[in-house]
């Protein structure tokens, strides 16, 4: 009986997760677990890119989907807690895409209803990769978030920290791939 209960526990544990097992994410313009284009690199802090953003697609996301969040992450950074390079909420249910340089600051390029949330770099946008010189290169998770919530209700001025925590709090499913790129000495 104690073994049944336990399997029990774990099935509902897992059960909003289960659905997610087809969920994907991919770019056209990157390779997972290879390394980026400069073009992807931050133009500011030492570094000479041209700051846009990757084009980003996923399918596969599970019932009930009622929006999606995007996040780029660097937990390689020097900073004791990682960078955020790009976080976007309230991307609605019948988006699967991102066109590169989405992550335009304003959110021009944006679908309607998305808005870009503030940045490791101070600004709402995408901030691209720039790593220290030498540094072996970095990691950068890309994933996208599937949403029991048509929006996140964050304010304006909300940071990448705070937009994470409403992410994970409302999130059924996520899918992620991870792109590398460093700069040398």
């Amino acid at each position: 009986m104690r073994k049944q209960l336990l399997f029990a526990s774990m099935l509902l544990a897992a059960g909003p997760f289960a659905y997610a097992a087809g969920f994907s994410l991919t770019s056209s313009e990157l390779k997972p677990g290879g390394t980026m284009p400069k073009s992807f690199e931050f133009n500011g802090f030492g570094c000479s890119g041209d700051n846009k953003s990757p084009a980003l697609k996923w399918s596969g996301a599970p019932a009930g989907t009622k929006s999606f969040a995007v996040t780029v992450y660097d937990p390689d950074a020097p900073t004791g807690s990682g960078w955020w390079h790009w976080v976007v909420v309230n991307l609605p249910a019948n988006v699967t895409e991102l066109a590169s340089n989405a992550g335009a600051v304003g959110g021009a390029n944006l679908p309607a209803g998305a808005s870009n949330v503030k940045v490791d770099f101070g600004f709402a946008g995408w901030g691209g990769t720039c790593p220290p010189q030498g540094d072996k290169p970095h990691r950068y998770i890309f994933t996208v978030y599937a949403l029991k919530t048509d929006k996140l209700d964050l304010p304006a001025d909300a940071t990448s920290a705070l937009a994470g925590f409403m992410i994970n709090a409302n999130k059924l499913g996520k899918a992620s791939f991870t792109s590398r790129y460093g700069r040398p000495k």
